[in-house]
Formats: C-alpha cells, structure tokens, sequence
C-alpha cells in the first residue's frame, strides 16, 4: 500500500512585519507589475503577512509609494547634498561623483526602477509624482547645479544655459534605467559602465572653455 504524499504547507503568515520589508515588498511589485495594477493584498501577501498588518504601517498604496521614496531615495539625496556642501575638489571631479553616484545608489538597483514607473503611470497618479519631483527631482537638479555653477565661475566650465545643461545632464541617465527596465528586451544590452563614462566624456568636452581640452 503507497503511502499518500503529503501536500506541501502554505506560505506561513508573519503576525508583524518591519516597514521596511513592506516597502521592499512593494517596491518590487511596483517595478514589475506597475503602480496601478498592484494592489495593497498583493504587497502583503509578497511580506508574508496579512493585509491588517499592512494597514498598521501604511493607508494607501500611495503612503507605501512614499515610503519607499523616503526609505531608498531620500537618504542618498540628503548624504549628496551634506557631500557637495563639504566638497572642495575640482568642480570636474564633483560632476563625475555626482553622476557615478547616482548609479551605484540608485540605477544599479530596485530603485531604478522607481523612475521609469513615474514616467509610465504620472497622469494617473499626480500626487505620486508630484511627490518624486519634490523629494527626489528638485534635489538632484540642485546638485547639479551647484556643481555646474562651481565650474562656469572657476573656469573649469564655459557658461551654458545651466537649467538646460542640467536636462541634457539627465536625459541619459534617464534613458540608462529606461533601457534596463524596458528596451533592453527587445534590443541590445548595454553596458553600465561603459555608458556613463561615454557620457561623462561627451560631457566634459561639451562644458571645456573653447580651445581647452578636458
């Protein structure tokens, strides 16, 4: 006589959970399925942990976009912006950490994702964008800013238009974590690496003084 097989057990339930395994819960249901199709069961099921515990830490799905916002993003902005504020090196030199930084915080991880799901889903969710641009946008164009200014008045950089500068500056960073996320199933694969210090090059001789090499 064969002996029945037992049925493997279901995924236990959690009773509590941090915050923090709930926004990385919900980060990545965002990322792979977007923000409107994923729903507030679905993070909790992903935590392991019911819907009710869910709602101790987070009322809406758009208090868990914050969050994830506030816990991944926010702190690299702020450690960025206590970095430029000390910073006495070449304004070169700032530009390339601030733009290699970026990648290694945020685009070569989950929450470079986080970007091309604000350039999908913005019109339908404006106060989740609104929050992006406030938090994470306003800051980084600052930054750049900064760098930008540093270098048009040391000399290092030939006076631009430095809002449009800034744009052109992230244009490409924008499209890396675009092809990553998307484009990137459908054509070649690119490197990370290879990209930004293309990038970065173009951009050095861009912003050189006439007759100047970088």
């Amino acid at each position: 006589m064969k002996t029945p097989v037992k049925a493997s057990a279901p995924r236990r339930r959690r009773k509590e959970a941090r915050p923090s395994e709930l926004t990385a819960a919900a980060l990545e249901l965002f990322v792979d399925k977007g923000f409107a199709a994923t729903r507030l069961d679905d993070v909790a099921a992903h935590a392991g942990v019911s819907k009710g515990t869910l709602y101790l830490y987070f009322d809406s799905k758009e208090a868990l976009f914050k969050a994830v916002i506030e816990e991944g993003i926010v702190p690299t902005m702020a450690a960025a912006e206590q970095r430029v504020a000390e910073y006495s090196g070449s304004a070169q030199a700032l530009l390339r950490e601030l733009i290699f930084g970026w990648w290694q915080h945020v685009g070569a991880t989950g929450l470079a994702g986080v970007p091309k799901l604000i350039v999908s889903e913005s019109r339908n969710f404006p106060e989740v964008a609104q929050y992006y641009h406030d938090q994470v946008i306003v800051r980084g164009r600052a930054l750049l800013r900064t760098a930008l200014l540093r270098g048009i008045a040391n000399g290092e950089f030939r006076a631009l238009d430095t809002e449009t500068t800034i744009d052109l500056i992230l244009a490409p960073l924008l499209m890396l974590v675009i092809w990553r996320f998307s484009l990137r199933f459908c054509g070649r694969e690119t490197d990370p690496e290879t990209y930004l210090q293309t990038h970065f090059d173009l951009l050095m001789h861009g912003l050189s003084p006439k007759g100047v090499q970088p």
